[in-house]
């Protein structure tokens, strides 16, 4: 692999990772960079060496939240769980089949939940929802299988989704949803990198120097996001679902 290749992969992980620590959608920015980067590479081999970056940036933001934010860590382990044996057989699924015709529905839901959000000012500005444990249980789990399917199958935009979840269904703040986010995306990415490993797909030489830049990436994002708060995040939030809504309108209606 080239240097001045592998230098703007470096780059685009780098700032994949900041972003991804703030509110999730950092698969937006390394993937296409990615695979316009590496046209000789299948795709099954490019999206499986970016989960090693992914896995390692999501790490570090992680440990950040962590020291910070209070978690429900039974109930985080039980969604990991869960999460982990969806993105595997979503990554299974990936190796299969063509996932193209998901795109157009998730261009929907993109610009319905973006006019939401933009609309609904005071959403995820505090925690709202007072549920039993049951409750919790049983959305979080629901929301496990979905959006780590979603995330062994598809990819970009995962941890926006699982914000968005977490703010909407379980009424946590910005601020939480992103720190469990973190969690059960760590998770999803295992899944996946378990099933790439298995079938031979990673790039270690291009996985390994992304790792390093997206962890640096993670740990500032995570920073800034943790002493800007709420409101900082909801705006990223906007910023980066609207950045997701047109990379699928390009792949729909252009690519």
């Amino acid at each position: 692999m080239e240097l001045n290749i592998l230098i703007f992969l470096c780059l685009a992980s780098f700032f994949a990772g900041f972003v991804d620590a703030v509110v999730g959608g950092g698969g937006l920015i390394q993937t296409p960079v990615a695979l316009i980067l590496l046209p000789n590479y299948s795709v099954a081999s490019i999206i499986g060496s970016l989960k090693i970056p992914a896995f390692s940036g999501t790490s570090f933001a992680a440990f950040q939240y962590i020291k910070t934010v209070t978690m429900n860590w039974k109930l985080l382990i039980i969604m990991s769980v869960v999460a982990f044996v969806s993105a595997f057989l979503g990554s299974t699924l990936l190796t299969q089949v063509s996932n193209d015709f998901m795109k157009p529905l998730l261009l929907v839901v993109l610009t319905l939940l973006a006019v939401y959000t933009f609309m609904k000012k005071n959403f995820g500005q505090h925690q709202e929802k007072m549920l039993s444990f049951k409750q919790q249980l049983l959305y979080a789990i629901i929301i496990s299988v979905t959006v780590g399917f979603y995330d062994g199958f598809i990819g970009p935009g995962t941890g926006s989704f699982f914000v968005v979840a977490f703010v909407s269904v379980l009424g946590l703040d910005f601020l939480h949803a992103s720190a469990n986010a973190k969690m059960v995306n760590l998770a999803t990415n295992f899944g996946s990198i378990c099933l790439f490993l298995l079938k031979g797909k990673i790039i270690w030489a291009m996985a390994l120097p992304m790792a390093v830049c997206n962890a640096l990436g993670g740990f500032l994002g995570a920073k800034l996001a943790i002493s800007k708060g709420n409101s900082f995040i909801r705006v990223f939030f906007l910023i980066v679902v609207i950045g997701t809504l047109i990379r699928f309108a390009y792949d729909v209606f252009v690519k």
